[in-house]
């Protein structure tokens, strides 16, 4: 068996290191100044697995006290069932209540599972919840939520690279690339 190129698959480079790097550092820049007045304790929490780089990324750019948490979330269901049941895999160790929480995902695209994070970490009664995404991909949208930090609006393309994966591989890949069609070789 011949061993596969890190790369197979992506037809295209969509957003370069550079142009990642460059965004998240202003990314960090608006979170600090949004957040360097408040009184209450700042939580920002990583959306497990694909979130992981930019979460890294983002948390060396902001400028303020605050902690980290981590959450993992599955969604269960078929792809012809409109309302997917969300289970948490890994909850917060930290108790919200009371404290600015900011997510942190990788991508939006429907929204539908995002939408119920949301609303399940707001009934643990925080002081505020903001979201910050480094892949905004409106196209895809059915649920609307509400995003106070976008990276990049992008297309309806299936992206991989920089933590987003397509069967767990591709995560390392420092850019953000677009993948084509397999050839029936993986």
């Amino acid at each position: 068996m011949a061993k596969k190129d890190w790369e197979h698959g992506i037809i295209k480079v969509l957003l370069t290191e550079e142009q990642i790097k460059s965004r998240i550092k202003e990314l960090g820049e608006e979170i600090t100044r949004d957040f360097k007045d408040k009184e209450e304790e700042v939580i920002v929490v990583c959306l497990l697995k694909g979130s992981v780089l930019f979460f890294a990324d983002l948390c060396r750019e902001i400028k303020i006290p605050m902690k980290m948490d981590f959450m993992t979330v599955s969604s269960y269901g078929n792809e012809f069932e409109s309302s997917r049941e969300v289970k948490i895999v890994k909850d917060l160790d930290e108790n919200i209540m009371g404290k600015h929480v900011i997510v942190v995902e990788d991508i939006i695209d429907s929204g539908l599972t995002l939408k119920r994070v949301l609303k399940m970490l707001g009934h643990r009664e925080p002081k505020s919840v903001s979201l910050c995404t480094l892949l905004n991909k409106e196209a895809r949208r059915e649920a609307e939520v509400d995003v106070q930090y976008i990276g990049f609006d992008i297309a309806d393309e299936f992206v991989l690279g920089y933590g987003l994966d397509f069967k767990q591989e591709y995560r390392n890949i420092p850019y953000i690339g677009i993948m084509g069609a397999f050839d029936g070789d993986e």
